[in-house]
């Protein structure tokens, strides 16, 4: 017997995967799942390979609880997706690509001032986010983030800056947020760009 689907009048925002709109950095991203909901609940299509020629070959899931920040992380040879699965964060992203290269501000030991791009994200949004842009995000509240990779972990290319980096100066929402030792550890942009001896 067929029965027909008392489906939500509440509508969502509109779904952009597989494409998403492009970001202010170069190569980033931004999109946000279709959601299909009935009276059951919803669902919701997260990944097909036929959507991007990425070639990811690892899936993560991180759970953090309100007031975590996790980040500033970036890869060299690695590209990431992620999409919330729940909560509210504030993601941070911050081009070193002209850093890694051996870009500094003319005439001073300063770095020259990366390329900054911050958004709010809840369910059902995704970023992708190319090697060499550091990536961070702050959990409003307790949150999921599902993460797909283009490299299996092996620890060779997690790479990090300071959170909370004076010459990215990323406009957190908090100024004292939970962070992992490794994160309170990460190196200052200044450091990055110093010359080997």
């Amino acid at each position: 017997m067929r029965r027909e689907l008392d489906v939500s009048t509440e509508q969502p925002a509109p779904a952009t995967w597989p494409g998403g709109e492009p970001g202010r950095l170069d190569g980033v991203r931004w999109g946000r799942l279709a959601v299909h909901p009935d009276d059951r609940g919803s669902f919701r299509e997260v990944f097909r390979s036929s959507w991007s020629g990425e070639g990811f070959v690892q899936a993560n899931l991180s759970t953090s609880r309100a007031g975590v920040l996790r980040g500033l992380h970036y890869h060299r040879r690695q590209l990431d997706r992620w999409t919330v699965l729940a909560g509210r964060v504030f993601v941070a992203l911050v081009d070193l690509r002209s850093l890694l290269e051996g870009g500094t501000a003319a005439s001073t030991a300063r770095p020259a001032r990366p390329a900054v791009e911050t958004r709010e994200c809840g369910p059902g949004d995704w970023v992708m986010i190319p090697a060499g842009v550091a990536h961070g995000f702050y959990a409003f509240e307790s949150a999921d983030l599902l993460y797909f990779v283009t490299n299996e972990y092996d620890g060779s290319d997690e790479l990090g800056v300071a959170w909370d980096d004076p010459d990215a100066a990323v406009p957190w929402p908090d100024p004292n947020p939970i962070l992992s030792d490794r994160d309170r550890a990460n190196t200052s942009l200044r450091q990055l760009t110093k010359p080997s001896a």
